[in-house]
């Protein structure tokens, strides 16, 4: 059939109209009062980003430390894990099998920024992420603060304006997710790149789509500073440790930028193949294999334990102890750091065929635990395998180059913009790398009607 757009006019580009187009809008009362809902909105959903948060981590601390000093123990033995990531499995098996929304998505597909689930939904998501984030599974809070916000911001847009439009929908629901997810990994920058690449925004309007995100968000970090001041409960995200200075890198940093880059992809990919192996064993009888992968969990747990390790570097996302990580890395044996990835791997495999959570704190740990491993050998600064590390196991996981390279970057302060470099080389040696060792989707059988 012939082309029926008309072509661009002389002098012009095909880009015109849709650049036209945007800057109207963009000056429209309607885009106005957009922005102002934006910033109104950013405030409640970023509030409740931050207790849910907060929420989380009191169940961490209450179950496994005064829960245990409370019935005698010095601290959690060995067994402890057991029955809790086993209430884990029944609990996310519930919210999938029984509540609306299925518990949200399944963090085998990375981040999924396009959902707009309605406020019916959330009770679900919030339910299976408290189980999967509180219990001890290996998921982050990411994505369930994806879901919170949209959910929230589609409900705050239906209150308002019952009969607004879908697109207007669409948008209000990108802009909770912005609030929810951005103080969350300390910048808004990160989280607007990160939802950018997620939903693969583009072209002239993409402005559009993210000014409305980036006030909330803005909006939505002022009011976490705020609340760690007034509540007194401290801060609910990221914050890395004062590293040792990095002053430039090297000719040996490159050539370990692509050694990295290429473990990253090796590892990352064997975790996501036995996600994808274990899910559908998981799916076909959830009721009876959830909690059998939580059970799996904890005895991966109990089995770096019982060498000398802590229960929370294996157990839970990473968030809380990957600063514990860096700031004691000295303390750690290179026999050791490699019991810890091999445990926390298969735990975070298992964690993404059964639960509902994110893939991003789990990945940045596991990139951080290999840097400081093969930081012990010569020409590699501790700073730098770090830095490397975070950003090649991040884009495996995430397939997010841009917000993988920035979370690498970003939140090494004074040393992001030096390393920088590196970090790059090993993301895309290991985005690359990996895209190739992914498994090849069945050809689809040629229709005999086509002939």
């Amino acid at each position: 059939m012939a082309d029926t757009a008309a072509p661009p006019p002389a002098g012009g580009s095909a880009a015109a109209p849709a650049q036209t187009g945007a800057a109207a809008q963009l000056r429209s009362r309607a885009y106005v009062r957009l922005l102002v809902l934006a910033a109104l909105i950013g405030v409640p959903i970023s509030a409740a980003a931050y207790f849910f948060l907060q929420f989380v981590g009191a169940v961490q601390e209450w179950l496994y430390a005064d829960l245990p000093r409370a019935w005698g123990f010095a601290g959690p033995p060995l067994w402890w894990p057991v029955p809790w990531l086993a209430l884990c499995g029944v609990l996310v098996a519930l919210a999938v099998r029984y509540l609306p929304g299925a518990g949200g998505h399944a963090p085998i597909g990375g981040i999924e920024s396009g959902q707009q689930p309605t406020p019916v939904d959330l009770p679900g998501v919030l339910l299976a992420a408290l189980a999967t984030l509180g219990l001890g599974a290996v998921l982050g809070p990411e994505a369930p603060l994806i879901a919170l916000g949209a959910g929230l911001g589609v409900g705050a847009t239906r209150l308002v304006r019952p009969h607004a439009p879908q697109q207007e929908v669409a948008v209000v629901a990108a802009t909770g997710s912005f609030a929810a997810i951005s103080a969350l990994l300390g910048s808004p920058i990160i989280g607007a790149f990160l939802l950018m690449e997620a939903s693969g925004l583009g072209g002239a309007t993409m402005g559009l789509v993210l000014l409305p995100g980036l006030l909330a968000a803005g909006v939505g970090t002022l009011l976490f500073i705020g609340l760690d001041s007034l509540t007194g409960l401290g801060p609910a995200s990221l914050a890395l440790p004062q590293l040792p200075p990095f002053a430039h890198p090297d000719v040996a940093q490159f050539g370990w930028a692509l050694v990295i880059g290429v473990a990253a992809a090796l590892l990352g990919t064997g975790v996501r193949r036995l996600a994808l192996l274990l899910k559908p064993h998981i799916d076909r009888n959830i009721m009876l294999m959830s909690p059998v992968a939580g059970l799996a969990v904890a005895g991966l747990a109990i089995a770096y334990t019982a060498t000398g390790g802590a229960l929370s570097d294996v157990l839970f996302s990473g968030e809380s102890s990957l600063p514990a990580l860096l700031e004691n890395s000295a303390d750690y044996t290179v026999p050791g750091l490699v019991l810890l990835l091999a445990c926390k791997s298969l735990a975070y495999g298992v964690s993404l065929s059964a639960f509902r959570g994110g893939p991003v704190f789990p990945s940045m740990f596991l990139g951080a635990a290999g840097g400081i491993a093969l930081s012990h050998l010569p020409g590699l600064p501790l700073v730098a395998g770090v830095a490397m590390g975070m950003g090649a196991m991040c884009v495996v996981l995430l397939r997010l180059p841009l917000t993988s390279v920035l979370l690498a970057t970003l939140l090494l302060s004074s040393d992001g913009l030096a390393v920088m470099p590196l970090v790059i080389v090993a993301v895309v040696v290991a985005h690359v790398l990996a895209a190739w060792l992914a498994p090849r989707p069945s050809p689809e059988p040629e229709d005999p009607a086509a002939e």
